[in-house]
C-alpha cells in the first residue's frame, strides 16, 4: 500500500509540473523526464503525429548529446512506433529486438531491451506516443509501471492540448494584431501622408505666383509629415493616433478642413447636435476612419465636385453616409469593391456588428454608408 502510495503521489507531482507550463515544446520535454522518472527507466521518448501518422516532433529522455548525434535520423512512426498509433493501447515487451514489429535501427542506436509504450490520447484522436525502454534494476516493465504511465498518458494529453491551444490563440492573436495594425496604417497614416502629398501637387503648380504663398504651403506640408510621423510612432506604441482624439463632430469638421484645403472641393456636413457627446469611443473611431477614408477616396478617384456627409441616429443605430457627385465606377468589378479601403470599411462594420454598403454607377456619382449599433 505504502508503494503504491508513494506512485501515486509521484504521479501527482509529475501531473502538475506538465499542467502548469503552457510552451509546447517545454511540454512535450517534462512528459518525457517524468515519465522516465515514474517508472525509473533509462530511456524515454515522445513522438506527436501528423494528419498521416508521420512524427513532426520527437522528444526524447535519457540520451547524452553525443549518443543522439551518432543516431542521425530520427524515427519516422513506422515499425512498433506505428503500432502504437494505429492500435491505440499500450504495447508492453520483455525483449524489444526480438520483437518483429521493431525494426530499422540505425546502427549506432543504443542497445534497448524492455519496452513500454503508451498512445496519448484526446478521445479517438491521437496526440502522441510515449515509449519508455530498459527498466533500470530490473529485467522488465511491470503491469504497474503499465498503469501508471497509462494515466500519466491522460494528464500528458490535457497538457499538450491546452498548450497547442494556447499556441493556436497566440497565433490568432498576432494575425489580429497585424490585421489591426495594417487597418489602422491603411486607415489613418497612409491617409495622412497622402494629404502630404496633395499639398505638395498644389506647391509644385503654385510655383510660379509668390514666394509667400510657396512658403505658406511648404510650411503646411511639413506641418503634416510631422504629424504623419507622430501617428506612425503612437501606432508602434499601440497609442491612440492624434489624429482622433475621441471627439467625432470634432474629428469630421478637421477631415473636412483639410480635404476642402487640399482638393478645393466643397463639402457639406449634416451633424445632429445631439450627437456630439453619445456616440460611444468605438463607433466614433470607427466611424472617424472610414469618413477619413471616404473622403480620400473622393480625392483620388472620384472627380467630384461636391460632396455630401449625413450622420443620423435611428433607434439604437449610427448611420454615416458619404455621398459625392463624381464620376462612380461599375460595383460588379470585384477588384474595385476589395480595393480602395473599401475592404477595410467592411470588415470595419462585420467587427462593430453593423452594416457597409457602396452604391455607384460609371457617372452617376458614389455613396457609402456604414451603420454601426451604439453597443459594440
Amino acid at each position: 500500500m505504502n508503494t503504491e502510495r508513494i506512485a501515486l503521489e509521484a504521479l501527482n507531482q509529475a501531473a502538475l509540473s506538465i499542467a502548469g507550463n503552457l510552451a509546447l515544446d517545454k511540454v512535450l520535454h517534462q512528459i518525457v523526464d517524468s515519465a522516465r522518472s515514474l517508472v525509473n527507466a533509462h530511456f524515454a521518448a515522445l513522438g506527436v503525429p501528423d494528419a498521416e501518422g508521420r512524427l513532426i516532433e520527437f522528444v526524447h529522455s535519457g540520451l547524452a548529446l553525443e549518443e543522439a548525434n551518432a543516431i542521425g535520423q530520427l524515427p519516422e512512426g513506422k515499425g512498433l512506433l506505428g503500432m502504437i498509433m494505429t492500435e491505440k493501447r499500450p504495447i508492453r515487451l520483455n525483449s524489444l529486438q526480438a520483437d518483429e514489429r521493431s525494426y530499422g535501427f540505425p546502427t549506432h542506436h543504443p542497445p534497448m531491451q524492455s519496452f513500454l509504450g503508451v498512445p496519448i490520447l484526446a478521445g479517438d484522436q491521437v496526440l502522441g506516443n510515449l515509449y519508455l525502454t530498459n527498466k533500470i534494476g530490473e529485467t522488465d516493465f511491470t503491469e504497474a509501471d503499465e498503469a501508471i504511465i497509462e494515466l500519466f498518458a491522460a494528464h500528458a494529453a490535457i497538457a499538450i492540448q491546452n498548450a497547442q491551444l494556447y499556441e493556436q490563440v497566440a497565433r490568432l492573436a498576432v494575425v489580429e494584431e497585424r490585421s489591426r495594425i495594417g487597418m489602422d496604417l491603411h486607415d489613418g497614416v497612409i491617409q495622412a501622408i497622402y494629404a502630404v502629398g496633395l499639398t505638395l501637387e498644389s506647391v509644385r503648380l503654385r510655383l510660379g505666383e509668390g514666394q509667400d504663398d510657396t512658403i505658406l504651403l511648404i510650411n503646411h506640408a511639413i506641418a503634416g509629415l510631422n504629424e504623419a510621423i507622430t501617428d506612425i510612432r503612437n501606432f508602434i506604441l499601440d497609442l491612440r493616433p492624434r489624429r482622433f482624439e475621441g471627439d467625432l463632430h470634432q474629428g469630421l469638421a478637421r477631415l473636412v478642413r483639410e480635404f476642402q484645403a487640399n482638393t478645393m472641393i466643397p463639402v457639406a456636413v449634416h451633424f445632429p447636435d445631439s450627437l456630439s457627446t453619445s456616440v460611444p469611443p468605438d463607433v466614433a473611431r470607427a466611424l472617424f476612419f472610414t469618413a477619413q477614408e471616404g473622403l480620400a477616396n473622393v480625392a483620388r478617384h472620384a472627380k467630384a465636385n461636391k460632396v455630401q456627409i449625413y450622420l443620423s441616429k435611428a433607434e439604437d443605430w449610427l448611420t454615416l453616409r458619404i455621398q459625392d457627385d463624381g464620376v462612380g465606377f461599375d460595383t460588379k468589378d470585384q477588384y474595385l469593391l476589395t480595393g480602395h479601403g473599401l475592404a477595410n470599411m467592411r470588415a470595419r462594420a462585420e467587427e462593430g456588428g453593423g452594416v457597409f454598403q457602396v452604391e455607384s454607377k460609371p457617372g452617376g456619382g458614389t455613396q457609402i454608408v456604414l451603420s454601426l449599433p451604439l453597443q459594440f
